[in-house]
């Protein structure tokens, strides 16, 4: 690593950081849902608004980065997700929690868009092991929020009356800080040369990235991607809800249901790194899938803290490198198009958006056992995937 690799490193980690946010919206969900007296259905509706956003500014960011910088996008995307977790601070009322959701999507789909190929731009060195050392830093943020918002809601510690709340004022100072040292550090950005005489338009943008759905692999992987996040933020949702419907837990206690998943999910990211290396996609893609549908029948039918738990731990791992998989073979499958690929890769975090909205309406309709028969659907379409992967 070069000396300007190791001047940006440090920001740069920050950021992923920053990007794991975003899965306080699980955790977060469940508090609003107790504190306002909401049903699923309509406390679904905070995480999926998150996701919404992946489907209108994945594309546009991308145009953005083209004008003013993709250092600019992701302090843009850092000053957005300030704006969210300022606002809960002084309200809990549902449409105050609404704007905020919708603000921490938005910035986390301009940050998403731009925050990888800022590092492809600064860092010389391994860039995939900075890749996977970025996600390892972004779960820790994912499961720190669990226990945050546990620790808030404890009377044991003076929360300013914020309670659960007191995750958000705690995120937005770091927020602030890694804003702060990302200004500060010098980045020099290359040209992107090969866009110079093209129609960078949104339209053109758009219809480019929509025409390659028309390719079976890229449409195949686009539905697989909306699976995986679809089954990740609604295992993130739904775990405290199993622990508190069947083994009578106080959302408390069962909100480490949450922190348990992403803990896994760490680990899983840590060790597919290794296991990616020594044996091919395909066989590795098998045994996490096999994973979660293992999971899924945990979930639906345990009725024990162990089977849950196990459950839990199961679906995380399982979970934690699909989508690096599934990009890479849509990637390698269209090598001459990378740009448009990933950003309609990016788009298919939507599935977070789609997800949570049906599990909502079948828990309303069945109990917790009607939002597992969602994600069940998500992990049978990663089965029929498994021919696919190839590479």
């Amino acid at each position: 690593m070069n000396k300007t690799s190791k001047l940006v490193f440090i920001p740069v980690m920050l950021c992923f950081f920053a990007m794991g946010f975003v899965d306080l919206v699980g955790i977060a969900s469940n508090y609003v849902k107790a504190d306002l007296g909401l049903t699923d259905s309509v406390a679904n509706i905070l995480p999926s608004l998150v996701f919404f956003w992946f489907l209108i500014f994945s594309v546009p960011t991308s145009v953005l980065m083209n004008k003013i910088g993709r250092k600019k996008t992701v302090l843009l995307s850092l000053v957005i997700t300030m704006i969210s977790l300022l606002l809960p601070i002084f309200s809990e009322n549902f449409y105050v929690m609404l704007v905020s959701f919708s603000f921490l999507g938005i910035g986390n789909t301009l940050m998403q868009t731009s925050l990888n190929p800022l590092v492809s731009t600064v860092i010389k060195g391994n860039l995939a092991a900075t890749l996977t050392f970025g996600q390892f830093v972004k779960a820790i943020a994912s499961f720190m929020a669990p226990y945050l918002a546990m620790w808030g809601a404890s009377a044991t510690i003076p929360s300013f009356g914020l309670g659960w709340r007191v995750l958000f004022p705690i995120y937005m100072v770091i927020g602030i800080i890694t804003t702060l040292l990302l200004t500060s550090t010098p980045i020099e950005e290359e040209t992107d040369k090969q866009d110079e005489d093209e129609d960078n338009s949104i339209a053109s943008h758009f219809s480019k990235a929509f025409k390659l759905l028309g390719t079976p692999i890229v449409l195949l992987s686009f539905l697989g991607i909306m699976c995986h996040v679809g089954i990740d933020v609604g295992t993130n949702i739904t775990a405290p809800k199993l622990l508190i419907e069947r083994l009578g837990m106080p959302l408390n206690e069962a909100a480490f249901a949450t922190s348990l998943y992403f803990i896994f999910r760490t680990i899983g990211c840590l060790t597919g790194s290794f296991f990616l290396r020594i044996m091919k996609c395909r066989t590795f893609f098998v045994i996490s899938i096999t994973m979660m549908g293992i999971s899924m029948l945990g979930m639906f039918f345990g009725t024990t803290k162990l089977v849950l738990y196990t459950a839990i731990a199961l679906i995380g791992y399982g979970n934690s490198n699909i989508f690096s998989i599934i990009f890479s073979q849509a990637i390698l499958s269209v090598p001459e198009k990378k740009n448009a690929v990933s950003g309609l890769m990016i788009m298919g975090l939507f599935g977070g958006t789609v997800f949570p909205l049906l599990m909502g309406v079948a828990s309303d309709a069945m109990g917790q056992a009607g939002a597992v028969l969602v994600m069940v659907a998500g992990v049978v379409y990663l089965f029929s995937y498994i021919a696919k992967v190839k590479h």
